[in-house]
């Protein structure tokens, strides 16, 4: 190759290159924007997968954060329903706001004597509050009786209050007012 290159006049070799050159060049020049525009088409991708991978960071966040308040909120409510808590809901909006998580993921909350677990905390509420607690006596007034009711005092007749309804025999109807009559005056003299 190096003995025909020394044959080829000097002009001619610069002829040649120039027109290697020019052919390149427009080579290069035609084929440029296409190269632009898929250069532009990748940019675009690549910046719209950024997006939604930004998008679906967020989301996982979103979802991780909610998915700790709800492990956060059954932790509490669990632990005031093993304390005897009966109302429920009223006692957890109560101490909601007090029960933070520590980055270590345990569940504390702010003392008189700094910070508390959670199971500690709940016991000192539940101790400082007993009206969360289920009631001591049962009954008093207002509370519901114990399914059938018979009337006080000897009689031949008990009443018995499940059995009054519209259309009852007139004999057991009349039978059932003497007695509530009986019991009323009975109650008014104070025996």
């Amino acid at each position: 190759m190096e003995a025909s290159n020394q044959n080829i006049p000097g002009d001619l070799k610069e002829l040649i290159r120039q027109v290697i050159g020019e052919f390149v060049q427009n080579e290069n020049s035609r084929l440029e924007p296409a190269y632009k525009a898929e250069l532009m088409e990748e940019r675009r991708r690549r910046e719209q997968l950024e997006r939604r991978v930004n998008e679906l960071v967020e989301e996982s966040q979103r979802s991780r954060q909610l998915a700790e308040e709800a492990e956060r909120q059954a932790a509490i409510r669990a632990e005031l329903q093993r304390h005897g808590v009966v109302k429920l809901d009223l006692a957890y909006r109560a101490v909601k706001e007090d029960v933070k998580r520590t980055p270590d993921g345990r569940l504390v909350a702010q003392g008189a004597d700094g910070e508390v677990g959670l199971r500690e905390y709940i016991a000192r509420f539940v101790d400082e509050n007993p009206e969360f607690l289920p009631a001591r006596i049962s009954g008093g007034s207002g509370s519901p009786s114990g399914g059938r009711t018979t009337l006080p005092g000897p009689t031949p007749f008990s009443a018995d209050l499940e059995k009054i309804r519209p259309g009852m025999d007139r004999e057991d109807l009349e039978r059932i007012r003497q007695e509530v009559a009986r019991v009323a005056m009975q109650t008014l003299s104070g025996r």
